[in-house]
């Protein structure tokens, strides 16, 4: 499995973005995909999380609220809706994908930049 994230950038503190996840290859071995992101000097962070399935979210306390994820299967797609962002959010936003084999694919990332 292969994934491209796209659409992180620079926006102004309260302002949105939109992350896509753009997952290819045996997709259908995909049990749920999340985003996870690491800002410099940070470990790496589970932001949310989707199960392909039935579509349960989970969310991390610090964005439940403001962000969003979705999935759309027929398209092998993911996002992330991010709202009300604030200069904490800035990270590299990187795509993740949990297969039914136990093993984990990661994205490239896309950097986030959040201006006060």
């Amino acid at each position: 499995v292969q994934l491209v994230e796209s659409g992180g950038g620079l926006v102004q503190a309260g302002g949105s973005l939109r992350l896509s996840c753009a997952a290819s290859g045996s997709t259908f071995s995909i049990n749920s995909m999340g985003w996870y992101r690491q800002a410099p000097g940070k470990q790496r962070e589970l932001v949310a999380a989707i199960t392909r399935s039935i579509g349960n979210a989970v969310y991390a306390d610090s964005v439940k609220g403001r962000f969003t994820i979705s999935g759309d299967n027929a398209n092998n797609m993911m996002y992330l809706q991010m709202n009300s962002l604030k200069p904490e959010d800035a990270a590299v936003y990187y795509c993740d994908a949990w297969l039914a084999t136990g093993a984990d694919c990661w994205g490239q990332g896309t950097q986030v930049t959040v201006s006060s």
